[in-house]
């Protein structure tokens, strides 16, 4: 009676895991892609942002050897020939031009200044030397300038054969100007231009234009 139970038992049943469809891998390999593409995104976009910062430091250094081209040019020029009884200022010299020059329409400051300012172009320093033999100053760049006076023509300014710029007129129209009075002398001062030119690192080249009455 024993046997015939044991022989009744059911066997046990063996089940066959399921095949791995390998969805998690792919969707892991996928998330890794994307994370590298991210990082490298990230480094590219730090690299960017590093280069803008380094062009805008050499261009505000640019800016300032213009600014300290500007006080040479008045000092070594400007002020020592602007005395009275001096007759300097009215011709052409070198680095300076008695007269103003500008570039033709369609002209750009760079070809203006390559073709027919460069050659009579000054350098900061070593102050007085020509343009040719320029010295870049410690931030590497090199600095050179020139100066227009605003007239006419060369000779005695402001004259009626020479003509040169003037302040703009005032705005006001009320007071002694509405009532008839006799309207202020017109100013006997001068305007010069300084034009610098700046080349510096990593092909950087600025120009600063600065207007002075003497």
């Amino acid at each position: 009676m024993l046997e015939s139970l044991e022989s009744r038992r059911p066997s046990p049943v063996c089940t066959v895991p399921a095949r791995q469809q390998g969805v998690v891998l792919m969707v892991a390999l996928i998330i890794l892609v994307a994370m590298t593409l991210a990082g490298v995104a990230l480094i590219r976009s730090v690299d960017t942002a590093n280069v803008i910062a380094g062009n805008l430091a050499f261009h505000e250094s640019a800016t300032h050897a213009g600014d300290r081209s500007t006080e040479v040019a008045l000092v070594n020029w400007l002020a020592p020939n602007s005395v009275p009884g001096v007759t300097t200022l009215y011709n052409p010299a070198q680095g300076y031009f008695a007269s103003r020059a500008d570039p033709a329409a369609g002209v750009s400051w760079d070809a203006f200044w390559n073709s027919t300012l460069a050659a009579k172009a000054v350098a900061a320093s070593p102050a007085g030397a020509t343009c040719a033999n320029a010295q870049p100053d410690v931030a590497g760049n090199t600095v050179c300038y020139v100066i227009h006076r605003l007239c006419a023509t060369t000779g005695k300014p402001n004259t009626a054969a020479n003509p040169c710029t003037q302040p703009p007129p005032s705005a006001s129209s009320g007071g002694s100007q509405s009532a008839g009075a006799v309207a202020p002398a017109a100013t006997k001062q001068v305007y010069y231009r300084i034009t610098t030119r700046i080349e510096g690192p990593r092909r950087t080249v600025n120009y600063v234009q600065t207007v002075i009455a003497l």
